[in-house]
């Protein structure tokens, strides 16, 4: 199946970019193509950054089918599920190293449990 996977970044560096710790407030977010192994990175442009729009919103909107994270609110994760957008937990450092994981099945499934219980989310 083919998808696209967004990863939240620290900036625009594409495969070395450095994974952000909070997908909410990272700066960017690169997305892999499964099919074509192609990596775009894009600006953070939510309003968490002084934009428009929330960030599930803008993903959906991108084509993403699969969010990877180290964290993120239940708000969010409500919102990603009402899209029909897979979350999972457990990125590694960086973009190539949360793709490898991802390829070797060992990335979580998120849940409401697992979601972050602070941050006003």
């Amino acid at each position: 199946m083919i998808m696209k996977i967004a990863i939240p970044t620290m900036d625009l560096e594409g495969m070395d970019a450095i994974v952000g710790q909070h997908f909410g407030s990272s700066p960017a977010y690169t997305l892999y193509d499964t099919e074509s192994g192609t990596v775009q990175s894009v600006p953070n442009a939510s309003r968490h950054m002084g934009g428009q729009g929330y960030p599930p919103e803008i993903l959906h909107g991108l084509g993403v089918n699969v969010l990877v994270c180290k964290g993120l609110g239940i708000k969010a994760l409500d919102m990603f599920s009402s899209m029909g957008i897979e979350v999972l937990t457990g990125a590694g450092e960086t973009v190539r190293d949360t793709i490898a994981l991802w390829k070797e099945g060992k990335l979580c499934q998120a849940s409401r449990n697992s979601a972050c219980q602070g941050h006003s989310h």
